[in-house]
């Protein structure tokens, strides 16, 4: 992503008068662009911000294990995604009495004044039940809302946002700066139709990860019904561990004797066509080399790979290479295990796969935080990554790790998962729903761009639906760098497939 920022070679006395004749480099910083048919945020609002638009804090007292009302964290908008995350570290469950009803809609905009201040995401669904942290504002936009949405995403808002909060203060104190960021429009005789192109992308990128969501969603619903409507004669009896258990594990930690765990593992060893153990000649553990260099850029020789880089649904979610002189240890298509994670509390996000394609991705490295599982069919690959990314193991992993300030299942661990033998078909049906390569459509336009990338949408895997996403993504910053820098918009749908 371009950077806007500059340190200016030149100054006039009257700048370094403004300072205080301080001649930090850092004073002096400024975002620098050329386009300056420009709106500031808040003209581009349907009204002014009111209180009420601002969410309210209802302090850590109000938050419980279990409600069905929800608090939305400034940690729920986060700079990789243009949806909310919903995982248990971003919503918080809170006490019925605390809630305060915003009435949130899909398709709200919500931006963070605090903490990753001006991160800013758009609602996938209703949250009715659902109520945003003091630190979020709701903007009141009805046109123009994803062409704003696009430059909010991109370092060209933050870098302006940054500059206008006070260097040295807290968080707290950005308030409402962001309705002063200014948003360049296109100069050129079609700008309409270039306000369109931006807004197009932007809205299939937003369409591609819900139906990366959905698809999530689907897996588990696929896998649940297969082991429920096909269980032997045997009937699930909760029992509490004996003195012998206890000693032939060798622990004495509650998770894996727990009702939740036992009833995970019982379904899938009671599945009536079987179910079997990742090979202990086929899993491989993972290390960070001494002498190494790392780039966030396509760059370097080898992809790197850390837990971190791993989303909840199975996918990359920023793509690293690394150059090294040792050798590197992916060579081949692989399941790729988180075996370790600092994230989460009760360790949910441990044992969390990824299908690393060699074929897409080429030779790649990862450290010691994963482990790989090669040397299976692509096809079962794909499928045992999709079920250890269900719900269902996500409760399992989290009864099964170990460790206090970071959760960790061994490798030993990962050799007593139970994965369900599914039947071909079966397994093929799930596999596809996390990967599937299919055509990106051709002849596309203003007009049906939208109307053919649904239709792709309904049949991509989720693998798919992310890479495509990427690609959204980095044109979309393409074109608001040239409308930046009053460069020449070309709209072009080939760049894209």
């Amino acid at each position: 992503m371009a950077s806007y920022v500059i340190i200016p070679k030149v100054l006039s006395i009257n700048e370094i008068e403004n300072k205080g004749f301080t001649l930090s480099p850092s004073l002096f910083k400024r975002v620098e662009f050329k386009n300056q048919n420009v709106r500031k945020v808040k003209d581009l609002l349907d009204r002014e911000l009111k209180p009420k638009d601002k969410g309210f804090e209802v302090g850590s007292k109000s938050y419980i294990y279990n409600s069905k009302y929800f608090f939305i964290r400034t940690k729920s908008l986060q700079p990789t995604s243009f949806l909310p995350n919903y995982d248990k570290e971003s919503i918080v469950p809170i006490l019925p009495q605390s809630f305060k009803n915003y009435n949130l809609k899909e398709g709200d905009i919500l931006i963070s004044k605090d903490s990753n201040i001006g991160e800013a995401v758009i609602l996938d669904k209703d949250l009715s039940n659902y109520m945003p942290s003091g630190g979020i504002y709701r903007l009141p936009i009805s046109k123009w809302k994803y062409y704003l949405l696009a430059f909010m995403k991109n370092d060209f808002f933050k870098s302006q946002l940054n500059f206008l909060a006070s260097r040295g203060a807290t968080i707290k104190h950005a308030k409402t700066l962001f309705l002063d960021c200014l948003i360049p429009f296109p100069n050129q005789i079609n700008a309409d139709e270039i306000i369109k192109y931006v807004e197009l992308l932007t809205k299939s990128i937003i369409d591609k990860e819900k139906e990366i969501r959905r698809k999530h969603k689907l897996i588990l619903e696929k896998i649940e019904k297969e082991l429920l409507e096909n269980q032997k004669p045997n009937k699930f009896e909760y029992k509490l561990p004996h003195i012998g258990e206890i000693e032939s594990k060798t622990r004495i930690d509650a998770g894996i004797y727990s009702e939740n765990f036992r009833y995970i593992d019982f379904i899938v060893k009671n599945y009536i066509h079987g179910f079997y153990f990742i090979d202990k000649e086929k899993i491989f553990g993972g290390n960070t080399p001494k002498k190494r260099i790392i780039s966030n850029k396509d760059n370097l020789k080898y992809k790197w790979l850390t837990p971190t880089q791993i989303s909840d649904y199975g996918h990359i979610i920023n793509l690293e290479t690394i150059s090294m002189p040792t050798k590197n240890n992916l060579n081949k298509s692989a399941m790729l295990l988180i075996n370790r994670t600092s994230k989460g509390g009760r360790g949910e996000y441990v044992g969390i796969s990824l299908f690393y394609d060699f074929n897409i991705f080429g030779e790649g490295h990862h450290n010691q935080g994963i482990y790989r599982v090669v040397d299976y069919p692509i096809q079962q690959l794909q499928f045992m990554t999709a079920f250890m990314n269900t719900e269902l193991m996500r409760q399992y992993c989290a009864n099964l790790s170990v460790g206090s300030k970071m959760k960790e299942i061994k490798i030993y661990q990962f050799l007593t998962i139970p994965f369900p033998n599914f039947p071909e078909s079966k397994q093929k049906e799930v596999a596809e729903l996390y990967y599937n390569f299919v055509d990106y459509p051709t002849d596309l336009n203003l007009n049906n761009f939208l109307e053919e990338d649904a239709k792709w949408n309904e049949k991509a895997g989720i693998l798919q639906l992310d890479l495509s996403a990427k690609k959204l993504k980095k044109r979309l910053n393409e074109i608001i760098h040239q409308i930046v820098m009053n460069e020449k918009v070309k709209i072009d749908f080939e760049v894209i497939k």
